[in-house]
């Protein structure tokens, strides 16, 4: 099993999560975080006065999924999440040891 942990542009999620339904992911979590990257934040002018926005939102996803899935799953969120400009994200994948479902004590991907 894989943890995929993908930061995302925030109008990007209704994409991604349409890209990863179609290919059977079949639950997601979703988080708002600030962060930069590369691209350090940029400059804004509100009301005449100039200041530094340090941290840009982003969305953060955790999914996990079976081993199988996994490529198609990092395939669909990075073609969903691009758009070619900087600041498009990152997508990490982490080895996933054990999964348990609370309500039934289901276990590994069976709870998946």
């Amino acid at each position: 099993m894989k943890f995929i942990i993908a930061v995302i542009k925030p109008y990007k999620l209704e994409q991604v999560r349409d890209a990863l339904a179609e290919i059977g992911v079949s639950g997601i979590t979703v988080a708002e975080v600030k962060g930069f990257g590369r691209q350090k934040g940029h400059t804004e002018i509100y009301r005449g006065a100039e200041y530094e926005v340090s941290f840009l939102p982003k969305i953060k996803l955790e999914i996990a999924v079976a081993d199988d899935l996994a490529e198609r799953a990092i395939k669909a969120i990075e073609q969903a999440a691009r758009t070619g400009q900087i600041g498009d994200g990152k997508i990490f994948v982490l080895e996933l040891q054990s999964v348990m479902r609370i309500r039934t004590g289901e276990t590994n991907e069976s709870a998946l």
